[in-house]
C-alpha cells in the first residue's frame, strides 16, 4: 500500500483491473482527510466536495486565430508529403533557458526535428549540423550509433530512427547528462521502441530497445509518484470483436526500465458505452492515443478518440480520419475520470481547413502562460489529389501541422451559480496564504473539522486566476498541520483554490513549463 501526496492509499495491486472513468476508487472512497499541500486544487471531479448547490460547467479550449503556428515549409518537411507536427513529440517551455522548444516529425514518417521559439508562436529552425543546413536531429538515413552497436546495447537496426511515435520529456530532477528523455517507435504493427537520454535535447545516447508495443505508443512522467509510464497502444478483443486500447507499464528508472516482464504490463484504458459515435460516420469510437502530464495537483491526460472512418476509406478519398481530444483527470496517476465526454479540441472537418481531422495531443500536453493554458495540438488537412496512393504518400496523411488552443488557467471545469460549496476535511503544511481562481462574487469561510467557524474572508468581487483571499485579523498559516474544512459562498464561477507558501508558490506540477509574465 502506497500513501500518495494527497493521502490517497494506492494498493500494491492497483493495476490489476483496467481504469474505468465511471469507477474511480478514490472518488467512491476518498481519504478521511485530503492533503492539499501540493498545487492548486481543481474541481474537475467530486474528490474535494462534501456537498454543493453549484453546477459544473465543462469548457472547450478556444483555437488560436493564427493557427497553424508550425507547418511544413522546408524541403525536408515536405518529403515525401507535407508534415511538421510533434505526434506526440513534445513542446515545452524550458523554465531554465526561458525558451519554447519543440521536437517534431518532419515529412510523413521521415525525420525528427527540433525548433525553438521566443513566444511560442513563431518558430525558428536552427542549423544543427547533423544534416547540413537543417534542424534535423535524428535523420532516418545514415545515423550512426557505432559505440552503442559495439557495446551490444543497440542492435544495429537503424530503421528505428524513423519516427511514428516520438516523445521527449524534460526531466529537471535528472543528472545533467540525462536531462532529456526520448522515446521513439518506428511505424506499423507490433515492434520494439527505443529509449535514450540527452544532455541538450539534441545529442541522444545510451539507446535501449523497449519491449514490443503497438505503433503510436508513447511515454509520460508522473511527478507525484516519480514514475515513468509507458502508454502502450494495444489491440484487445471482446465479444464484439477487436478494438484499440491502451496498456500501462511504470518504472522508476527510465533507461533501466526500458524492458520489462510481461506481468508488469497491464490493461488500462479504452472507450466505453458512454463514448458515442459521430452520427455522420457511425463507427464505434476507439481509443487512439493517450498523452499525460502532471499539472498542479492532478495528472492531466488527453484521451484521443478516433471516430473513423477506417484507414481504407480515408485513403480512398485522401482525407484524414476524425480524431478528437477529451480531457481526463487523475489523482493517483492510474485511475482517470472523464466527467464530460465532449471534446475539448475538435476536428474542424471542413474541406481545406488545416485541422480538418486527425487531431492529436503532444507530449507535455499544455504550457502554462500567465492566466492561460496553451494546449498545443496537431491536425491534418488531407489532400484529395493524393487519394488512392500508397500509405507513404496518401493524402490522408498530408498537411500535418501544429496549432494552439487556449483555455483559462485551471479552466477545464467551473462550478457556477448562486450557492455554496463545502469541502471534505483537508489539511496542509508550510502554507501562508489562500488564493482562488474565480469570477463573480466569492466569500470563504474556514471551518474546523466539526464545522465550527474559524474565520470568514472579505468578499472577492471580480475575475482573477489568482486572487488572494483576505481574512481580517486571521493568519492562514495557523492552519498548518490542522484538519479543517472550507465553505465557499459563490455568486458566479469558481474554478480552483490553493494555499501558497511565503514566496507565493503552490508547490504543484507545472505541466510542460510555466511562462511567468
Amino acid at each position: 500500500m502506497e500513501k500518495l501526496y494527497n493521502n490517497i492509499l494506492l494498493p500494491d495491486n492497483f493495476a490489476d483491473q483496467p481504469s474505468s472513468p465511471e469507477d474511480v476508487p478514490y472518488l467512491k472512497n476518498p481519504p478521511e482527510v485530503i492533503d492539499i499541500s501540493v498545487g492548486r486544487q481543481l474541481f474537475v471531479d467530486d474528490f474535494l466536495i462534501e456537498k454543493t448547490t453549484l453546477q459544473p460547467v465543462f469548457h472547450k479550449a478556444k483555437k488560436y486565430d493564427g493557427n497553424p503556428v508550425l507547418k511544413a515549409e522546408t524541403e525536408w518537411e515536405n518529403d515525401p508529403i507535407p508534415l511538421a507536427c510533434p505526434k506526440s513529440g513534445g513542446i515545452w517551455y524550458d523554465e531554465e533557458e526561458k525558451i519554447f522548444k519543440a521536437w517534431y516529425e518532419a515529412g510523413w514518417l521521415r525525420h525528427s526535428c527540433y525548433a525553438v521559439s521566443k513566444d511560442g508562436l513563431h518558430w525558428e529552425r536552427p542549423d544543427l549540423g547533423f544534416v547540413k543546413g537543417t534542424n534535423i536531429i535524428l535523420p532516418y538515413e545514415g545515423f550512426e550509433l557505432e559505440k552503442q552497436i559495439k557495446e551490444g546495447v543497440f542492435e544495429g537496426d537503424l530503421s528505428f530512427l524513423r519516427p511514428d511515435s516520438n516523445a521527449v520529456f524534460i526531466d529537471y530532477s535528472a543528472p545533467a547528462a540525462e536531462r532529456y528523455k526520448l522515446f521513439m517507435r518506428n511505424p506499423g504493427g507490433m515492434g520494439r521502441g527505443m529509449a535514450a537520454v540527452s544532455r541538450d535535447g539534441l545529442h541522444f545516447e545510451k539507446f535501449r530497445f523497449t519491449n514490443a508495443l503497438g505503433d503510436r505508443s508513447t511515454i509520460f512522467y508522473n511527478p507525484f509518484r516519480k514514475k515513468w509510464v509507458y502508454s502502450i497502444r494495444s489491440i484487445e478483443a471482446n465479444e464484439t470483436g477487436w478494438y484499440r486500447a491502451r496498456r500501462y507499464r511504470e518504472c522508476d528508472d527510465f533507461l533501466a526500465g526500458a524492458t520489462w516482464d510481461a506481468s508488469e504490463e497491464h490493461r488500462w484504458l479504452s472507450c466505453d458505452a458512454l463514448d458515442k459515435p459521430n452520427p455522420y460516420i457511425g463507427m464505434t469510437p476507439q481509443l487512439y492515443n493517450v498523452d499525460c502530464v502532471g499539472y498542479e495537483s492532478i495528472m492531466l491526460g488527453m484521451f484521443q478518440v478516433t471516430f473513423g472512418p477506417e484507414n481504407n476509406i480515408c485513403e480512398a478519398h485522401g482525407v484524414p480520419k476524425i480524431t478528437e481530444l477529451i480531457p481526463m483527470y487523475s489523482r493517483d496517476g492510474y485511475h482517470f475520470s472523464r466527467p464530460c465526454r465532449d471534446s475539448i479540441i475538435n476536428a474542424s472537418v471542413g474541406e481545406g481547413i488545416w485541422d480538418r481531422g486527425y487531431v492529436q495531443s503532444v507530449g507535455g500536453v499544455t504550457i502554462i502562460r500567465g492566466d492561460e493554458l496553451w494546449i498545443y495540438y496537431i491536425g491534418f488537412a488531407g489532400d484529395r489529389a493524393r487519394a488512392g496512393q500508397s500509405a507513404m504518400t496518401n493524402g490522408m496523411y498530408s498537411g500535418g501541422a501544429t496549432g494552439i488552443a487556449k483555455l483559462r488557467r485551471d479552466g477545464f471545469v467551473s462550478l457556477r451559480g448562486d450557492g455554496t460549496l463545502l469541502t471534505r476535511k483537508v489539511c496542509f503544511t508550510e502554507k501562508n496564504a489562500m488564493y482562488i481562481n474565480a469570477s463573480g462574487r466569492v466569500q470563504v469561510q474556514l471551518l474546523d473539522a466539526e464545522g465550527g467557524e474559524i474565520a470568514t474572508s472579505r468578499v472577492f468581487d471580480g475575475d482573477s486566476t489568482k486572487a488572494e483571499v483576505v481574512f481580517d485579523s486571521y493568519n492562514v498559516s495557523t492552519l498548518n498541520g490542522r484538519v479543517f474544512r472550507i465553505r465557499f459562498i459563490v455568486d458566479g464561477a469558481l474554478y480552483a483554490f490553493g494555499f501558497a507558501d511565503a514566496t507565493g508558490n503552490f508547490g504543484g506540477a507545472s505541466a510542460a513549463g510555466e511562462v511567468i509574465l
